[in-house]
């Protein structure tokens, strides 16, 4: 069972300027307005409350709204530690991915473009609601990257992120 806002208000405070959460009430080891959680993997602030983990931006939505998001909080900016509520929106799965940064593996220097071996071009692709779609073949990857920012930021807005 997930954590209410009443109890997460009664637990623990949010400060939407800094990002950060503070115990309101002195436990164990720590002191009432000691900062609470840790970061985890890809830097997401985690924090244990009832001996049940939670990413610390989705407390921050809860805590502000009152409401679970209905389905990804996205960081604005990209840095996955910086809970601050003007970094904070509501995403879907898709806008979330949209706004996510070239993977660190990938074959060239920009998002959304990859050497193509069997034509020697390079290809530019997106993915949109978990299905990859191809956007061509091209001569340099700058070409290719000015295809797959146009297609970013025609379907995904303000969630486009091009790096």
């Amino acid at each position: 069972v997930k954590i209410t806002a009443d109890r997460l208000r009664r637990l623990l405070s949010y400060d939407p300027a800094s990002g950060l959460f503070t115990r309101l009430e002195a436990c164990p080891g720590h002191a009432a307005g000691s900062p609470v959680g840790t970061v985890a993997d890809r830097g997401y602030r985690v924090i244990k409350i009832d001996g049940k983990s939670y990413k610390a931006h989705r407390l921050a939505w809860l805590h502000v709204t009152g409401r679970w998001p209905a389905q990804h909080v996205d960081h604005v900016n990209g840095d996955t530690s910086d809970n601050r509520w003007v970094n904070l929106r509501e995403a879907t799965r898709s806008q979330n991915l949209a706004n996510s940064r070239r993977y660190k593996n990938s074959t060239s220097a920009f998002k959304g473009v990859a050497w193509h071996k069997a034509s020697r071009r390079w290809s530019a692709s997106i993915q949109v609601h978990g299905r990859r779609c191809h956007l061509g073949l091209f001569d340099t990857a700058h070409e290719a990257h000015a295809r797959y920012v146009e297609a970013a930021r025609r379907l995904f807005g303000e969630f486009a992120r091009a790096a």
